[in-house]
């Protein structure tokens, strides 16, 4: 529960869309892609329990609550067993990271240490990123660009053009799980204290924010597919229905009810980055040249 499995959608997407850039490239390499899977996953937990356990030290989980349980704040967990699990989770992603180090050179370094410590900067340390209104470009940055066009590099080991535009569909709808969170818990949270951009803004604010993040991941399917010189990317667009139920709902609900919004724009995402990922791969897994 503390995990929060239903959340590691957001850690797999990026490396799939990296995969599939490298496989149409022709440099795909298993064991790196799947070290940046396992890296990815462990950062995603380390983050949640993060999460579970600052945000109740902070005072920003209580009995108000409107989302899923949270372990530390429902008294499920000793507070000093979540942090422990925390340091531990991190640990296990660096040992994974000095694989990719290996491979991947000083990058990895520079993106595995920020990645470590903003999943704890987050809601941790003395000027937590999620209380001061940078959730947002957070999300966007390490779930969307670095850990997409990571993936692509610790396989490549060059850059790419088309790698970072496929990042950017992936960290928009990231985005998008973080706005439905904030918009369902805005309440709370300027009791707490914790200044999200729902909060700094407004609530119709946050609404405008998913709207435009969602629409914004769809256009960007033609930049990908003029960079992949092929117009399968496009597939993505078959997700749309999906989209538009998520944004009904956001333009529409309030209170609980958006954690259903929140695990649809889960699934959203998801769907939108497998078919990005086939779309991008499937020249390659066809035997185009």
């Amino acid at each position: 529960m503390a995990a929060r499995p239903k959340t590691l959608s957001a850690a797999a997407v990026p490396v799939l869309v990296g995969v599939a850039v490298a496989l149409l490239d022709g440099l795909f390499r298993p064991l790196p892609a799947l070290a940046a899977l396992l890296g990815a996953f462990l950062i995603q937990v380390g983050t949640n329990l993060a999460n579970d356990y600052y945000d109740f030290k902070k005072g920003a989980d209580t009995e108000e609550r409107l989302g899923p349980t949270r372990v530390t704040q429902a008294g499920l967990i000793a507070p000093d067993a979540v942090f422990r699990a925390m340091v531990l989770t991190f640990a296990a992603s660096a040992l994974v990271g000095l694989y990719l180090v290996w491979i991947g050179g000083w990058p990895i370094v520079v993106i595995g240490l920020l990645s470590i410590a903003s999943g704890v900067a987050y809601t941790g340390g003395p000027w937590p990123l999620g209380y001061n209104g940078l959730g947002d470009l957070f999300v966007f940055v390490f779930f969307g660009l670095v850990a997409t066009v990571g993936t692509y590099w610790v396989q490549a080991l060059e850059w790419s053009w088309l790698a970072l535009a496929a990042a950017v569909p992936v960290g928009l709808l990231s985005t998008a799980i973080l706005v439905v969170n904030n918009l369902r818990d805005a309440d709370t949270d300027a009791l707490a204290g914790k200044r999200t951009l729902a909060v700094r803004f407004g609530k119709p604010a946050a609404r405008a924010e998913y709207v435009a993040l969602v629409v914004l991941a769809f256009a960007s399917a033609g930049l990908v597919a003029w960079l992949a010189a092929s117009p399968w990317p496009l597939l993505s667009l078959l997700a749309f229905p999906l989209a538009i139920r998520g944004v009904r709902s956001v333009l529409r609900d309030e209170g609980p009810v958006l954690n259903d919004t929140l695990a649809l724009t889960a699934k959203l995402l998801a769907l939108h980055g497998l078919l990005l990922a086939v779309g991008i791969a499937l020249p390659a897994l066809a035997g185009a040249p």
